[in-house]
């Protein structure tokens, strides 16, 4: 993603927060919104995990 549209995407993430929102939500909302695109990018790489793999994972199994 370009530079241009990561500031694109925080101000809206920004604009979108409720006017009460603390600082700390919109901390949390960024990082949401990094974690996003980084599973975006992974999983555009072949980065991921079978989903039988995952219930092996979770299910001790």
């Amino acid at each position: 993603m370009e530079a241009g549209d990561v500031k694109k995407q925080v101000l809206q993430c920004l604009e979108d927060l409720s006017p009460d929102a603390t600082v700390e939500d919109a901390i949390e909302r960024l990082y949401f919104l990094a974690k996003v695109q980084e599973g975006l990018r992974q999983a555009a790489a072949g980065q991921t995990v079978p989903h039988e793999e995952v219930k092996k994972r979770l299910l001790g199994g």
